[in-house]
């Protein structure tokens, strides 16, 4: 190879993935935090009051992000009236019944969902309830979960330890990729995503709990401990879980609520983990 054919080639990075993006300057993250503001303020209020509002906020989260997600997987032809219509019954069943009633919605999904493919008569009839299921037990479990979890004793400040957690974490994630992000996590997945990234960012999420638990009499330091490092662990890898299915869908973001922040499901991904993992220490916890 001559000089100049590899210069080119080192300026292209590995494999040809093309030059590396530059990396947005603290005018993004602040953006980012603000446009997190009003969802987060409207989540406390709606945790607080709980009952049927919670619910009916889990509803919406769950139905937003499912829309982002269909949209995605357009190709596969996935069927999002039974989708949505599977989670409605999933949070409602938490709501008002037990993790049974969850399970029988679950269960009665499938034959339902390929008795619509059969009659709508659409062809690969086997990613159309492959794309659909995903949603359903990635999307609508995890906001199920968070009706769940909600109900347990302490529930409403266990939800908002998790949700804290998981933002802080989101948020040192990406400060530590700017300031201290060299080496490339998962290249194949996402590029722009170096081990420093998440290491910044469970750090501050278990810190973020525990200093959370030390305000609530109720939670004692091992439990803020033990559910900070669950949040910590989850939370990156339900961000790397999305950033695959973008990939593999060759998309950016998942949609445009945000605008150029991305949508619902981009903001949320890692709390679709952390909430589902949180609440079953918790139940460990209180039992």
């Amino acid at each position: 190879l001559t000089a100049a054919e590899r210069g080119r080639r080192e300026r292209a990075g590995p494999r040809g993935r093309g030059r590396e993006e530059p990396r947005p300057g603290g005018s993004v993250l602040l953006a980012r935090i603000l446009v997190s503001i009003p969802l987060a303020v409207l989540a406390v209020i709606l945790i607080d009051v709980g009952r049927l509002a919670f619910a009916l906020f889990m509803i919406t989260v769950g139905a937003l992000c499912l829309v982002e997600l269909y949209r995605l997987l357009y190709r596969w032809r996935p069927v999002a009236v039974v989708g949505i219509a599977a989670t409605v019954g999933m949070v409602l069943a938490a709501r008002y019944g037990n993790l049974r009633d969850v399970m029988e919605v679950m269960v009665i999904t499938v034959p339902v969902l390929f008795l619509v493919v059969v009659a709508l008569g659409q062809g690969h009839a086997t990613t159309a309830i492959a794309s659909t299921l995903l949603g359903v037990y990635w999307i609508g479990l995890a906001v199920t979960h968070g009706e769940l979890l909600r109900q347990l004793p302490h529930g409403k400040g266990v939800v908002i330890d998790v949700l804290l957690g998981t933002f802080i974490g989101d948020t040192g994630a990406y400060i530590g990729g700017r300031l201290f992000g060299r080496r490339p996590l998962a290249p194949r997945i996402s590029p722009n995503k170096t081990w420093a990234g998440p290491a910044v960012g469970m750090l501050g999420a278990i810190v973020a709990v525990f200093l959370a638990g030390s305000f609530q009499s109720w939670l004692t330091q091992g439990n803020a401990l033990l559910l900070g490092v669950v949040v910590a662990v989850f939370g990156p890898i339900g961000d790397l879980f999305e950033s695959v299915i973008k990939r593999d869908a060759g998309s950016k973001d998942a949609g445009t609520l945000f605008g150029p922040h991305g949508g619902i499901l981009d903001r949320g991904d890692a709390a679709l983990f952390t909430i589902v993992a949180g609440y079953y220490v918790w139940l460990a916890a209180v039992h």
